[in-house]
């Protein structure tokens, strides 16, 4: 096989062999407050701040994170929705030598408590808001946690919303039960902002990302200052035409997930670009938005694409102002692709990435040739090899399918306090991602499906996601999930789970017709289900595991 295929076709604009720079991720921002200081970092529902303000409200947070004990070794979470404590605290945190966990606002109070613990988590900080606070109070009193930093949504909001939020939105405001474990988050930034110095390597653990929660006992990806500051030098190589301070992001995934982390909030501080943020997509508002704030970046997963290209104003409104959009978290249809692109003009380029990787991984060329069906080419500095899912020495020869594995310096230091879990990820320096699929002769990487999802039906291997892409192509389908389910005969049958698109009546029967010549016979749906929604993952990737679950109770209750 030849040596890095994708050199030889490789995206136009960009150097796969580009230096990429070990940082932390204060040296980072402190270079990018000091080269935009005058140009907006940030925008929160009408309210700016500069790349200045940013750098000072980080340093009194820093300051005051210090006075609270926090420091090398020791851990800071994040429970929060987008808002601009998110990004000052996150940076704060890791100014001051401390580790940053991510939490999940969806997950239930049982995972939040076993992320605690293994994460050695004892500040977190989150919002004074019935959705979050209660559960990390319950918490301060039942796990490891010794301090709760709680801010408030009125101290980032523009006039009058800042008066009006606790009058029309006091339901959704909690009772705080301020004392010494509890601390004002404006009280944290209430000081000169001159923080201790402390010495940071590019090698130390910045982020415990934790990954594998759906399918049992979540790991902790140990990535470093070096894995995300060279993560986001990839991305930000990955846009050749991008211009330094003066892009506007929309920050509508949520930050407190791996895409949104480095390709949103961490891309546009090294960039200098304005984050339009949003405290979660809402369609309406983002509609209202795009005209009105004129962002130019836009990352999403597919099903945020679709929304808006079914929007009932989509034609109406004005969307030009969208240059590029990164897709990411679940394999992007052609459909809504095109769809997007002629509604604003933008080039969608799909990524593939993984929270292990800090996460990018490869990307469809923003100028080059876009295969469909494929994930790209290996970002700058990225290796990716196919080998035999049983034999990981030998890779396999191109065009044909195997286990896709990863190479480079985004690859995370191993699964914190897990060795054994790490040896099993880690094999020869390579990172093991659970995906099947082939490299071609250009050096694209084409995901057949996850190894994980196969479905087995009578001996013959089916793909979840070939299964998806055909039913995708009718036109009256919206979205659509296919798992695997016991069969007494053949081991395994296909069942579809598809939300029709809105005003259209599509039934089993018309779209079993519609499949005959697209699929083979093992591969046809015995089961399809129309509902009304499908279930999600916290950044609208279509899920499985809740209906694996379902089916499993439904035969459960059955026997």
């Amino acid at each position: 096989m030849t040596t890095d295929p994708w050199l030889a076709n490789y995206a136009p604009g960009v150097d796969w062999a580009a230096e990429l720079v070990p940082m932390t991720m204060p040296a980072m921002l402190a270079e990018a407050c000091q080269r935009y200081g005058d140009r907006p970092a940030m925008d929160f529902l009408g309210r700016r701040w500069l790349y200045g303000d940013l750098a000072s409200m980080v340093e009194r947070a820093t300051r005051g994170l210090q006075d609270l004990g926090v420091g090398p070794g020791k851990t800071v979470g994040l429970f929060l929705p987008n808002c601009p404590q998110f990004i000052v605290c996150y940076q704060a945190a890791l100014a001051a030598g401390a580790r940053v966990v991510n939490y999940s606002p969806l997950y239930a109070e049982a995972e939040l408590r076993h992320q605690i613990e293994d994460s050695e988590t004892d500040v977190m900080v989150t919002l004074d808001l019935e959705a979050l606070y209660p559960k990390m109070a319950s918490l301060l009193a039942s796990s490891r946690l010794e301090r709760l930093i709680v801010g408030a949504l009125p101290d980032v909001l523009p006039f009058p919303k800042n008066k009006l939020f606790p009058i029309f939105k006091r339901k959704e405001i909690a009772a705080v039960a301020w004392g010494p474990a509890v601390t004002r988050y404006a009280d944290l930034l209430r000081n000169e902002g001159r923080p201790a110095p402390v010495e940071i390597s590019p090698d130390d653990v910045a982020v415990l990302q934790y990954t594998g929660g759906t399918t049992g006992v979540s790991k902790g990806a140990m990535l470093s200052h070096a894995n995300l500051t060279r993560n986001v030098q990839q991305t930000a190589l990955w846009l050749p035409d991008k211009r330094l301070g003066e892009e506007r992001m929309m920050g509508v995934l949520p930050f407190f997930h791996v895409f949104a982390m480095t390709v949103v909030m961490n891309v546009s501080l090294h960039i200098g670009a304005e984050i339009v943020m949003h405290p979660r997509f809402v369609l309406d508002d983002v509609m209202r938005d795009i005209p009105k704030k004129k962002p130019t970046l836009m990352p999403g997963v597919p099903t945020m694409f679709r929304a808006i290209a079914d929007h009932k104003d989509a034609a109406s409104t004005d969307l030009s102002s969208i240059r590029a959009c990164m897709s990411g978290g679940a394999p992007l249809p052609v459909e809504t692709k095109h769809r997007f692109e002629a509604l604003t003009g933008a080039v969608v380029f799909e990524g593939y990435g993984l929270t292990e990787a800090a996460p990018v991984c490869s990307c469809i060329p923003v100028k080059g040739e876009n295969k469909a069906g494929s994930i790209g080419q290996p970002v700058p500095g990225t290796r990716i090899t196919i080998t035999d899912p049983e034999d990981p020495e030998r890779e396999m020869p191109p065009g044909e399918a195997g286990e896709i594995r990863v190479e480079g310096p985004q690859v995370m230091l191993g699964y914190w306090n897990r060795p054994e879990a790490t040896a099993e990820a880690l094999t020869g320096g390579r990172l093991r991602t659970g995906d099947v699929g082939y490299l071609d002769e250009d050096g694209y990487i084409h995901i057949i499906d996850r190894i994980k999802d196969l479905i087995l039906v009578g001996g013959f291997n089916v793909y979840p996601r070939h299964v998806e892409d055909a039913i995708h192509g009718h036109d009256e389908v919206a979205e659509v999930t296919v798992i695997g389910i016991p069969d007494d005969y053949a081991g395994e049958r296909v069942k579809a789970f598809v939300k029709r698109r809105e005003g259209t009546g599509l039934d089993a029967d018309a779209l079993l017709a519609f499949l005959q010549d697209k699929l083979g016979r093992h591969e046809l749906p015995k089961e399809i289900e129309f509902r009304d929604e499908l279930p999600k993952t916290m950044i609208g990737k279509l899920s499985k595991k809740e209906l694996v679950a379902e089916e499993a109770a439904k035969r459960e209750a059955a026997s």
